[in-house]
């Protein structure tokens, strides 16, 4: 690999970590402060409506956040029913949780103000281009879904 490529791959990698935490403002005033709920709840409740039963591990692992944050978002959920614990039958001492009927509903509740700022953040691109960072984002997502489940084996992740 060459200079140039080596830079131009770690120059990317940077503005993908930069898109990570310039989105958290955007997130925070647009979709959790109106929704009543913490960054991490909204993603944990983002988590569990797109991959299914996720164990608390699985959600430290995906989310990159500590385990101590993660389980405070779950006490908090569970507190307001809108996780529930579920059975793994392939590993009974896994401990999944999945939205409630309630957990669903709020998630559901909070997908107008998820559309309002995809609008804001992405509207000035042409359907074209949105199609092609959908695509990139696809392929870019899943390379971390392989690397994740390739360093830590026992994170369950849609495939």
């Amino acid at each position: 690999m060459s200079t140039s490529e080596h830079n131009d791959r770690y120059n990317l990698l940077i503005r993908l970590l930069k898109l990570g935490s310039f989105i958290n403002g955007p997130m925070k005033d647009g979709v959790c402060d109106p929704g009543g709920v913490t960054q991490i709840e909204a993603k944990v409740l983002m988590a569990l409506a797109g991959e299914g039963d996720l164990a608390g591990h699985d959600l430290v692992e995906i989310m990159g956040v500590p385990a101590m944050n993660v389980s405070r978002a779950l006490a908090t959920l569970r507190d307001r029913g809108w996780i529930e614990d579920c059975v793994d039958p392939e590993n009974r001492r896994r401990r999944p949780v999945r939205l409630s009927q309630a957990g669903r509903a709020r998630y559901e509740e909070m997908i107008p103000a998820i559309e309002t700022l995809a609008k804001d953040l992405l509207g000035s691109l042409t359907d074209r281009q949105q199609r092609e960072l959908a695509a990139l984002s696809d392929k870019v997502i899943s390379a971390m879904a392989t690397w994740i489940t390739s360093h830590h084996s026992s994170v369950k992740l849609k495939s």
